[in-house]
């Protein structure tokens, strides 16, 4: 049986920041700042952790700043929105040229932001919004959207499975101190409530794999499950299907009790777990690309980037959608490139629509 992957992708796009800097201190990070005499730009970039896609993500960032010669001061925070704000404190008192980051807290981030903007400092974030504050761009997948792909895809599951669009369903939530998670959440349970037959149990796990798999113990060993939907697929997949199979619960689609697995993401893992028939659709977003477009829009020394909200030009960019089917034949790695040369050929149009360089 053919599964299907539907890719999503957002440019949310704010208002640019203009610039000044100045300077101090040095925070930990993979890479030490040059002298200041130097000609070349520095910015700070703070991942939240570097578990699930945070990896690729930052990755795709500092390969697309290196390009145009720039050097990328990292960070690590964690999964601490106080150690986050400590490190971004360090980027703004060295005078870097540009801050990007993943927030931690959607809200706590702010409070930094605020400060990189008293210190003239344009303030970037990848993959979650701040919520209260205004920054000079985020680049993130339309979350909204891919939960609300997964929801549709359970309902056809389980209408498939019993001629009517019944079961329990099980919700495993990311941190919900997060857009992201607020946003996969919303457009997954936007679906769930239009079918009363269809039982949500959430269980909150922070995006971390020891919670996805004690919610999934503690959850199914205690009544059947239809269905689990992983806010990210990237951290949970191992850990749910670990927890399925000690539960002697993990079967393949088509076999007796096969739970049906979806998710957000699509990391290599969940691709080869659909090859394998334990999983069942992912909605998957080109992590590596969120990086590099943030590295290709920051515009340092170069030109000043403007986003106009043209609220129609934002919606059409919002609902392109493109995708690929994949089968237990197509290679994990070919996915991945069609993905990205999918995602690179978007955001050029995209970007052409309502960016404006001067």
């Amino acid at each position: 049986m053919k599964k299907q992957i539907l890719l999503s992708l957002l440019l949310a796009l704010a208002m640019l920041l203009t610039a000044c800097a100045q300077q101090a201190a040095t925070p930990a990070a993979t890479q030490a700042p040059q002298s200041n005499a130097s000609n070349i730009a520095t910015i700070g970039y703070d991942a939240p952790e570097l578990t699930g896609g945070q990896g690729a993500i930052m990755g795709g960032m500092v390969a697309g700043a290196k390009n145009k010669g720039w050097l990328v001061v990292t960070s690590n925070a964690n999964s601490d929105a106080a150690t986050q704000a400590n490190q971004i404190d360090s980027f703004i008192s060295m005078g870097v040229k540009a801050i990007v980051a993943v927030p931690v807290d959607s809200k706590a981030v702010c409070a930094s932001v605020q400060k990189a903007t008293d210190a003239g400092i344009p303030f970037f974030t990848i993959d979650r919004a701040p919520e209260g504050c205004q920054i000079a761009m985020t680049v993130q997948s339309d979350n909204y959207l891919a939960g609300k792909q997964s929801g549709e895809s359970m309902v056809k599951m389980l209408t498939d499975k019993y001629g009517e669009a019944k079961g329990t369903v099980l919700e495993l939530q990311g941190d919900l101190g997060q857009n992201v998670a607020q946003l996969r959440g919303a457009g997954f349970d936007d679906v769930m409530k239009q079918y009363h037959n269809i039982k949500a149990i959430q269980k909150a796990t922070n995006w971390d794999a020891a919670k996805f798999s004690s919610a999934t113990t503690d959850v199914v060993s205690a009544e059947p499950v239809d269905g689990i939907y992983m806010h990210s697929d990237c951290v949970g997949i191992k850990a749910v299907m670990a927890a399925l199979q000690q539960l002697s619960k993990l079967a393949k689609a088509g076999d007796s009790g096969h739970i049906f697995l979806v998710g957000v993401d699509g990391c290599h893992d969940t691709l080869q777990a659909i090859r394998d028939g334990y999983a069942d659709e992912s909605s998957s977003q080109p992590l590596p690309d969120d990086g590099v477009v943030i590295a290709q829009l920051v515009g340092i020394g170069e030109r000043r980037v403007l986003i106009h909200l043209d609220a129609g030009l934002r919606r059409d960019v919002r609902r392109h959608q493109f995708g690929h089917a994949l089968d237990r034949d197509f290679d994990a790695g070919d996915f991945g490139r069609a993905k990205r040369h999918g995602t690179r050929h978007d955001l050029e149009m995209a970007i052409g629509a309502v960016v404006e360089h001067e």
